[in-house]
């Protein structure tokens, strides 16, 4: 099976090549991402607990599902495909914002991607893929905010980043409708 490409971009996210992912995590290449954030009709965030044997975050929660985007292929399709086959379900979504960010891992290994933050609306159970995800849970927005901030080493180092971008868009976009 061929290794999955990344679509390496620059600061503009304009594509500059293709590499190996793995090839891109471990030389700390930029590229492009996407994190997928479904909410439920009660505001709650679903969550995912990483699988047990990931080569990197085993066991950690993070947001809904991420990946990176196939060449050709759109935020929305990438996001849509993602969701399917690691939690087993679809949603409509949209983008909302995209940032870069670097986190770096113990195993030598980088992510250093452009990423898009897509949101979408379920209240479907999923049925998730054991060999990507451990576990699901819908949490509270603020709940979220408080845990990660009394017990940081449970969620990913992607996430705690996304997840404090991502709250301070939600603020601002409080505040602009009111």
């Amino acid at each position: 099976m061929k290794e999955e490409q990344v679509i390496l971009v620059n600061d503009k996210n304009e594509q500059i090549g293709l590499m190996p992912k793995m090839e891109a995590h471990e030389k700390a290449i930029l590229h492009r991402a996407f994190s997928v954030f479904i909410f439920n009709d009660h505001n709650e965030l679903m969550l995912q607990q990483r699988a047990l044997d990931k080569y990197h975050s085993p066991r950690l929660w993070t947001n809904t599902c991420c990946s990176h985007q196939r060449d050709g292929e759109t935020n929305i399709e990438a996001g849509r495909r993602r969701l399917q086959e690691e939690m087993g379900f679809v949603a409509d979504l949209e983008e909302s914002v995209s940032f870069i960010y670097k986190a770096p891992f113990d195993n030598g290994l980088t992510e250093h991607e452009y990423d898009h933050v897509l949101i979408g609306y379920s209240n479907d159970e999923p049925s998730i893929n054991l060999d990507e995800v451990a576990d699901w849970k819908w949490m509270p927005i603020e709940a979220v905010k408080t845990d990660i901030s009394l017990n940081p080493d449970i969620y990913t180092e992607w996430f705690k980043i996304i997840f404090h971008k991502f709250y301070k868009h939600i603020n601002n976009n409080e505040s602009n409708s009111k």
